[in-house]
């Protein structure tokens, strides 16, 4: 009988405040010494009101009912949730207006603006502009689909080293402000490799760990993954990464758990036939469906992997660099290299007789020699130069050519800023 006693006393408890209340009415009755004759006199003083209120009544219930129609309609389509009148926490702790707005932005179709960010991308991609605006371009349309269920793109850049493959997929990864996942695929040559990327099953040594794939989509879903060298990995590794593009999902060896895919983008690099897809991107530029498939046919016959090359949504071909596109690119890393020494370059500070000397040896070395290769090989000439510069607590370095060599010398302003006198 005890259990039964607390559910009786709670089906009780509204009878009994109906009770408290009409005992509590008489009670204020009779203290103020009212009676029924009082009363309607008082109800008939007030009967011109009546239609009034009653008109006003039926207005609220029909106005609450619209209201609460048209609430139920509006959150079912997530376009607003329904609100009471008690303080939601969330109103209390954030700015949940601003939080509803994310959520709907995330919700609506991605629309990107594809000459905003092909302008971007050639503005830091030297000599690639037709890439950057295919690359714009398509990205546009596949972020704009609302059903898919692959991931956005799956891209190969293909083409000489050097000539910004890696720093396109960087560059495209902070201008939609995605995070990036950037995997150098030569270190996945051997078989046990895709325990890296997709995690140890039970009872294997590292498998208290998520991969760094499946671990780094769990938290970013919506990256740029960066595969560098794709060519380069192991077979084992390339069967993994079909149900990624293929059913829109990875699965993480350790738990077992499906991590989504289709919010993500794949760039695949490659250096491989670049003479031969050199030829065909300028045989065939004009016909891009054409250029495609002797890609793809030029592509397998190196001994790329058919099944990659099957779930390629486009393959771009960069260029080799050429001309006054050589010395941007060098220029670029020149002072890329300085700033790692803690120093700027002086306004017109790299001496052209250096960049001209660079542009002769790309053309005599070919697309072996990239800009990346030529900034190396200037910063064992200077890298001494530089440091004596840092430790005089010079701020600005200029890069001079001359028979005995590369030198980095203290720029003429730093070097008059550091000789004034400090005025007191």
């Amino acid at each position: 009988m005890k259990p039964l006693y607390p559910a009786l006393m709670e089906r009780l408890v509204p009878l009994i405040m109906v009770i408290f209340l009409v005992l509590g009415s008489f009670q204020a009755a009779m203290a103020l010494h009212l009676s029924l004759a009082s009363l309607r006199h008082f109800m008939e003083w007030c009967a011109p009101a009546y239609p009034v209120v009653a008109a006003a009544s039926a207005l609220l219930a029909l106005t609450g009912l619209w209201f609460e129609n048209r609430a139920e309609k509006l959150a079912r389509k997530g376009i607003r949730r329904r609100r009471g009148w008690i303080m939601d926490v969330l109103a209390r702790l954030t700015n949940r207006s601003a939080l509803e707005e994310m959520l709907a932005r995330e919700q609506k179709e991605t629309v990107i603006d594809a000459e905003e960010l092909a302008a971007s991308l050639r503005a830091r991609v030297i000599g690639q502009d037709q890439v950057c605006e295919d690359v714009a371009t398509q990205l546009r349309r596949r972020l704009a689909l609302q059903v898919r269920g692959k991931p956005v793109g799956i891209f190969l850049l293909a083409g000489p080293p050097g000539t910004g493959k890696t720093y396109l997929s960087k560059q495209l990864a902070r201008q939609l402000d995605r995070p990036l996942l950037n995997f150098d695929m030569t270190q996945m040559s051997s078989p046990n490799a895709a325990t890296q990327l997709f995690g140890s099953p039970k009872g294997y040594v590292g498998s208290d760990t998520y991969g760094k794939l499946t671990g780094g989509l769990k938290e970013k879903p919506d990256a740029v993954v960066l595969l560098d060298e794709i060519e380069k990995a192991h077979p084992d590794v390339f069967k993994k990464f079909l149900t990624a593009w293929n059913d829109g999902h990875v699965t993480e060896a350790s738990t077992g758990q499906q991590i989504s895919t289709v919010r993500c983008i794949f760039m695949l690099t490659s250096n491989i036939a670049t003479e031969a897809l050199t030829e065909i991107a300028d045989r065939l530029a004009d016909e891009p469906d054409k250029m495609r498939a002797e890609s793809v046919e030029a592509l397998r016959q190196a001994g790329f992997a058919p099944e990659v090359l099957n779930r390629l949504d486009r393959i771009f071909i960069f260029r080799p660099l050429e001309g006054l596109d050589i010395a941007r690119v060098s220029a670029l890393e020149i002072e890329a290299m300085i700033d790692s020494y803690g120093l700027k370059v002086e306004t017109g500070g790299i001496d052209p007789a250096l960049l001209f000397e660079v542009m002769r040896r790309q053309d005599r070395m070919g697309p072996a020699a990239s800009a990346r290769d030529l900034a190396r090989s200037i910063e064992d000439m200077i890298s001494d130069s530089l440091i004596t510069a840092r430790q005089q607590g010079a701020k600005l370095v200029r890069i001079v050519s001359s028979e005995d060599g590369v030198v980095a010398e203290i720029a003429d302003a730093d070097r008059d800023a550091q000789r004034a006198p400090i005025s007191s």
